[in-house]
């Protein structure tokens, strides 16, 4: 496992953001494709990519970055690291458009420099999810909130413990977009969320997944846990595992 610092200035935004550690996780077996994962409110790359390295996932890569340190709503205004600010840690609440297209482009700008013949995806749980869903309606549009041009090619998203921001307008920014609509539904998409999450109640993980259908994005499986909370649990990355093999068709290599 290694890390490098990083900078970026993505989005519609001029502004330079400067993101912690990213922590990378090299593949044991013949590098098959690329994930970036995210992590929640106040954590960093650090204790996913541990979690992650033990998985029984020899061809994937894992770049785990930090976030950086800004005001977050949520806590008055006290910094911490956050992908974007937040009042409210749901599907209803004030979208950070700004804050999320940056962090949609600095992952984007991590995933372009992969080599041409890998798979590449995002990941992410709570606030990193709710990141990688955006990226996920962004890059099916070709395009970030702000009309910049989305750089990459997704093929696979992960959605743990999360919401889907901006999930107002999806539908009616979808429908206007037959590229979108093929795009989207090509697109596995998986969600996981715990039925007694304290955080991110369960009812926005299962809204999500209903708008993220009805916009057309139909390679979609919604996983409740019974008595999860608000973290991750064996089975929940067992299923991630399993699924993950079978979208990227990993289980035919090694």
């Amino acid at each position: 496992m290694s890390y490098y610092g990083s900078s970026s200035s993505g989005g519609r935004s001029s502004r330079r953001v400067d993101y912690g550690r990213t922590y990378v996780v090299r593949p044991k077996g013949r590098h098959l494709a690329t994930f970036v994962w995210l992590h929640g409110l106040g954590d960093n790359g650090a204790s996913w990519s541990q979690l992650l390295d033990s998985l029984p996932l020899p061809n994937i890569k894992w770049i785990c970055p930090t976030a950086a340190s800004r005001p977050v709503a949520a806590f008055g205004g006290f910094p911490c690291t956050a992908w974007f600010d937040v009042e409210d840690t749901s599907i209803d609440g004030r979208d950070d458009i700004e804050g999320l297209d940056a962090s949609a482009a600095h992952i984007a700008n991590l995933l372009s420099s992969e080599p041409s013949d890998v798979k590449l995806g995002i990941g992410g749980f709570s606030m990193g999810a709710a990141v990688a869903l955006h990226s996920a309606a962004c890059y099916a549009q070709g395009k970030f909130t702000s009309g910049i041009p989305y750089p990459i090619t997704l093929n696979a998203v992960i959605s743990l413990s999360g919401w889907l921001p901006c999930s107002r307008t999806l539908r009616s920014k979808m429908e206007s977009s037959h590229i979108a609509i093929r795009r989207a539904a090509s697109l596995p998409i998986l969600l996981g969320h715990g039925r007694v999450d304290e955080v991110v109640v369960y009812r926005n993980g299962e809204r999500s997944a209903e708008i993220l259908r009805n916009s057309g994005f139909s390679f979609l499986t919604f996983k409740p846990y019974n008595g999860l909370g608000h973290y991750t649990i064996p089975e929940e990355m067992d299923d991630l595992c399993k699924w993950l093999s079978s979208s990227l068709g990993l289980s035919r290599s090694r």
